[in-house]
């Protein structure tokens, strides 16, 4: 029988991109601009949530789905970074979107593009895939939007498939989509406030709050436990028996692209190492504030998250104290 430490991390991503960057001096209506060489990453939650558990030091499998020539790329940038891969075919081309950076102003346009239907043979095999793993995986982490067309229930029906193999569920996703995971119970929720406040119902939650509109989500058997995203002021873990305010080291930031997928990956990776919910929530925070210092769509470098973990083992406690 496979041991627990055999068991992978995997990532999914059901709504992928490639993610086209340029540069351009300013953005002017009507006139044709000429851009810088366009830089190519592969996009989507769960592909970020990898790549950046390989760069923890961590060996996730990222399952996605890619189609066409875009699919092509995206396979292939996502194995440049060396992150295994597992690839659900798919009839309609991979989306790719835009990112361009205005020079004059340091401004960045960031252009999403709608993501193709899946067909219900590809939406059953993603399910399929999952069901198949042996050994079954430790954590499945589902990042990001669903693809036009799946059901609204797929994170709900891969919540119940994950509980019954004993696998750890984190779904990172927004709308009815998450309302619906919930109702199926899963490990961990990873929401902003405005999020939280949607889950429970409520207009607008004010800090002192929410801590107490996470612990409903907990005891409604929505979650084991939630890591509210709180931005610049770090994040707060609640568990049924547990509440603590990780701050956020004080840095220059640059861009939040990928800050969000960049904590998911702190998160899974400490708790994949057997640390406690507080170690993993400090280590969320500190990669995705480093996120924040990189430019672009760029994922944090690892001098800067041990230097932002050794700021939050030094100052954490005293900066948490002082905002509470």
């Amino acid at each position: 029988m496979a041991t627990k430490a055999t068991r992978p991390i995997v990532t999914l991503t059901v709504n992928p991109a490639v993610d086209k960057s340029t540069t351009v001096e300013r953005l002017v209506p009507d006139d044709k601009l000429r851009c810088a060489k366009p830089q190519f990453e592969a996009g989507g939650g769960g592909i970020n949530v990898a790549r950046a558990i390989h760069r923890l030091g961590g060996n996730p499998i990222a399952l996605f789905t890619a189609g066409g020539p875009t699919g092509q790329r995206l396979q292939a940038l996502v194995k440049a970074e060396k992150v295994e891969t597992l690839v659900v075919e798919t009839k309609e081309w991979t989306r790719e979107n835009l990112n361009i950076i205005e020079t004059t102003t340091g401004l960045q346009y960031r252009f999403s593009m709608p993501g193709s239907a899946l067909m219900p043979t590809e939406v059953e095999a993603i399910m399929d895939t999952l069901q198949e793993m042996d050994p079954a995986p430790s954590f499945i982490v589902a990042s990001g939007s669903l693809s036009p067309g799946m059901p609204l229930d797929f994170y709900c029906q891969l919540a119940r498939m994950a509980k019954a193999r004993g696998t750890r569920f984190i779904v990172d996703t927004s709308g009815e989509a998450l309302r619906l995971a919930c109702g199926a119970g899963v490990y961990l929720l990873k929401p902003n406030i405005a999020e939280l406040s949607q889950l429970v119902g409520a207009d607008k939650l004010e800090m002192d709050e929410v801590d107490d509109a996470a612990r409903a989500l907990i005891i409604r058997g929505s979650c084991e436990v939630v890591v509210v995203s709180l931005g610049p002021m770090g994040a707060m873990l609640v568990t049924s028996d547990q509440v603590e305010h990780i701050p956020a080291p004080p840095v220059t930031k640059n861009s939040t692209v990928g800050a969000g997928d960049s904590m998911v990956a702190g998160l899974v990776w400490t708790l994949s190492q057997g640390k406690s919910l507080r170690e993993a929530v400090r280590m969320g925070v500190a990669c995705g504030s480093a996120a924040t210092m990189s430019a672009g769509s760029e994922l944090f470098k690892m001098q800067d998250v041990q230097r932002l973990q050794e700021w939050l083992n030094r100052y954490g406690q005293r900066y948490a104290v002082a905002i509470n």
